[in-house]
């Protein structure tokens, strides 16, 4: 067998049935195997949004998504797409191509050391230097990526070896890697110290992040806090691992999250973080209170508990979903009714504040999203883009029943939602459901190519690009650290016009510069079988969260 056929033999016996990639002379031999192969290839517009198509797959579909690429300018396309995945735990498996092994480190053309270059931000990389190894490789490759804490992978497969004849292929089924065996079940002996401090606690919170998610924990998490009444508070990245409807739910905390959220972890005697890196971005307005308030951290990466805040009281290395259940195993219920009547206290003196910027003409997004989320059903998936959009999705579309929300929070990148929507597409094929792109008109600029596949293959994606004509936070971020009119390299001065570039793309498209525009062209959009695109004027000053 040609090692170029067993690299989709292996992918095959992996389940991989879909695959997104852009070709180059790195990958001919692949590209000519793959002809004979089961698995569907989704020609990407630009290499770099290959591991975001493939991180909404796999984040839809709990499997491992997998992107291609070609070696040299290919290989390096996709670096910013596969930290992205590392920063927020997201199961891919990337496959580049390679100049010929005799070519290695003689800076032939389209040369690059990407193994080189990712190993900072992968799981684990691979240089294929032996066709015998491929079987063992692959499916090393998809068990990193999806075991433990979950990440991007990187398999570089130089030219030559996917041309090699390979004689007696054995298949690897069962993967005993040494040095690689992720802890899922906690300390017994930690399990029953917190379990102690949970019990003594008179003011505790639960600070919920994306590892709730990533274990499929929510209903476990649900169960706990319901058992406890202990009121939970989510990250950015955790939003979705507890409904949003629930009496128990005290909002996003962080940098950009609520102030009232904020507030109750400033009052908080205990913080049980579950499955949450406690980066800046989640603790900037807490991180003092933090680290004089008791803390259990659980964790399924040991190396996240008491990275970022100084003093972790009881560390639980383990899975959300097992931790959890060993937690309740006991009689851990409270009393915490006047802790939730303080809190109701701190509502009320902190309210969310929807109508802030009534003077200003256009759409006011706070109520837009907080409206699109009443006419949405109940299994839609947002994905949101970076910026301000992002915020107010993330702040202000309820996430409850089996909704879901996605977003790049870890390395910020911008141009994620339109290909992650797609591949959110693409997973649900069989079963199609609403799928809403957030991003503004910065971030809507560097993906536009993508249009062509979302058209190509008729996807439901709707997109809601919010247009101010600016780069939207860091204009904020402006605006907070030197003052008003301190603004610089945030005008996106050329007016484009959409509507006629979703025209091109036969997609239809709608302007809406009032709320009531704006929601009666979304309800119009939800209807249309394929994708659409909306349009929404948004006043430059609006950027206060």
């Amino acid at each position: 067998m040609i090692a170029a056929k067993l690299i989709w033999k292996c992918l095959e016996r992996e389940n991989v049935t879909t695959i997104f990639g852009y070709p180059g002379g790195a990958l001919l031999p692949m590209y000519e195997a793959l002809r004979q192969s089961s698995i569907e290839h989704i020609l990407v517009r630009n290499e770099q949004a290959a591991p975001h198509y493939a991180s909404g797959y796999a984040r839809e579909s709990g499997k491992v998504g997998v992107c291609l690429a070609t070696s040299g300018p290919g290989a390096t396309n996709l670096v910013t797409g596969i930290a992205t995945a590392y920063l927020d735990s997201i199961p891919i498996v990337a496959l580049t191509g390679q100049v010929n092994r005799d070519l290695i480190g003689t800076d032939a053309f389209q040369e690059a050391d990407i193994f080189g270059a990712t190993t900072p931000f992968t799981k684990h990389s691979y240089l294929v230097k032996d066709p015998l190894d491929l079987p063992r490789i692959i499916r090393e490759a998809f068990h990193i990526a999806s075991t433990g804490r979950p990440g991007p992978v990187l398999i570089d497969i130089p030219r030559d070896l996917q041309e090699e004849n390979i004689k007696n292929v054995k298949f690897v089924d069962k993967v005993n890697i040494r040095g690689y065996k992720p802890t899922y079940e906690g300390h017994t002996g930690q399990v029953r110290r917190a379990i102690r401090k949970i019990k003594s606690s008179k003011r505790p919170v639960i600070y919920a992040g994306g590892g709730v998610r990533l274990s499929y924990a929510q209903d476990e998490l649900l169960k706990f806090a319901e058992d406890t009444g202990i009121p939970v508070i989510t990250t950015l990245m955790g939003i979705g691992a507890f409904p949003e409807d629930h009496p128990l739910y005290c909002g996003v905390v962080g940098s950009h999250g609520f102030e009232y959220s904020n507030k109750i972890m400033e009052h908080a005697d205990l913080c049980i973080c579950i499955g949450a890196r406690m980066s800046d971005r989640g603790t900037t307005n807490n991180v003092a209170n933090m680290n004089n308030m008791e803390l259990i951290h659980i964790d399924i990466d040991p190396a996240e508990i008491g990275k970022n805040i100084n003093d972790t009281n009881i560390p639980i290395v383990g899975d959300a979903k097992t931790v959890l259940l060993e937690l309740m195993s006991k009689d851990i219920k409270k009393d915490t009714q006047d802790w939730l009547k303080t809190i109701e206290m701190i509502r009320e003196d902190f309210p969310i504040l929807f109508d802030a910027n009534t003077e200003l003409d256009g759409i006011n997004p706070k109520l837009l999203f907080d409206a699109v989320s009443d006419i949405v059903p109940d299994d839609t998936t947002l994905v949101a883009d970076v910026g301000l959009n992002q915020i107010w999705a993330a702040l202000y579309f309820k996430i409850i029943k089996n909704r879901r929300f996605f977003t790049s929070g870890g390395l910020g990148t911008m141009a994620y939602a339109i290909p992650a929507a797609a591949g959110v597409a693409f997973a649900t094929r069989e079963h199609p459901k609403t799928i809403l792109a957030v991003c503004g008109d910065g971030s809507f600029q560097m993906c536009m190519g993508e249009l062509g596949v979302i058209a190509e293959h008729h996807l439901p994606v709707k997109i809601i690009m919010i247009n101010n004509h600016k780069l939207g936070m860091v204009r904020q971020q402006q605006h907070d650290n030197y003052g008003k009119n301190h603004y610089s390299g945030t005008d996106i001065n050329f007016d484009v016009d959409f509507m006629e570039i979703a025209k091109a793309y036969a997609i239809k498209g709608y302007r809406a510069s009032t709320n009531e525009e704006a929601l009666d062209a979304i309800k119009d959009a939800l209807a249309q079988p394929g994708p659409t695109l909306v349009e929404c004027q948004v006043n430059e000053d609006f950027i206060h969260i």
